[in-house]
């Protein structure tokens, strides 16, 4: 695929800590993308933080949107209601894609047949809790084909057609999402892509704070 644009969402509440690393890995990792020739842009949904969340990504060259109500999906769709990009790439505040991980997303949309693409997960400190809990959810995406919320791809104009994240849900809106783009992955004769190479190194912080 030729002129393609890439918008990668990166909604955030509080994360004024963790945001400068996560945006420090996706600028490493994007070259992927460059290398076909395709543009990028990132964005980051500010969501209503108290701390210096938004200050931190426009010093790291990101563009900053506001959500005033604390939701992750309001959050997530917030930020794709103003990205240009041809594909969304939404990406958690506290994870950190590889490069590796952003070629295997590049060659999924430019094999034409995916409509929605997710990645297995990695810990970025292991527990025995929190290798459970990936292991069983790793699996699951797979099996069930589910695009998990810490990295979602998609056409802008399929999630448009979707009308996003369910804002009723707060919780499990990324299943829910990837079971209503089931009936268009049938429609379309196209997939849905859950990619294992390179799993996304994600922070394992929940585990300790809520054991």
């Amino acid at each position: 695929l030729c002129g393609v644009k890439i918008s990668v969402v990166v909604p955030a509440f509080n994360e004024e800590k963790l945001l400068p690393r996560t945006l420090a890995s996706l600028q490493a990792a994007l070259p992927a993308f460059h290398a076909r020739g395709w543009e990028t842009e990132v964005i980051v949904c500010d969501n209503n933080s108290t701390d210096r969340t938004g200050e931190v990504a426009r010093a790291a060259g990101a563009k900053v949107i506001f959500e005033p109500m604390n939701q992750i999906a309001r959050a997530r769709n917030t930020g794709v209601s103003v990205a240009t990009g041809d594909w969304v790439l939404i990406l958690d505040a506290d994870s950190k894609p590889s490069r590796e991980l952003l070629a295997d997303t590049a060659e999924a949309i430019d094999s034409g047949q995916c409509i929605l693409g997710g990645t297995t997960l990695r810990p970025d400190e292991v527990y025995f809790t929190s290798w459970v809990v990936y292991k069983v959810w790793n699996f699951m995406s797979r099996w069930r084909h589910w695009a998990t919320g810490p990295y979602i791809f998609c056409e802008r104009k399929v999630f448009q057609q979707l009308k996003g994240f369910d804002e009723i849900l707060y919780t499990s809106e990324d299943i829910d999402f990837s079971l209503r783009m089931r009936r268009l992955a049938r429609e379309s004769g196209r997939k849905i892509l859950i990619l294992n190479r390179h799993p996304l190194v994600t922070s394992a912080r929940k585990f300790k704070l809520y054991r």
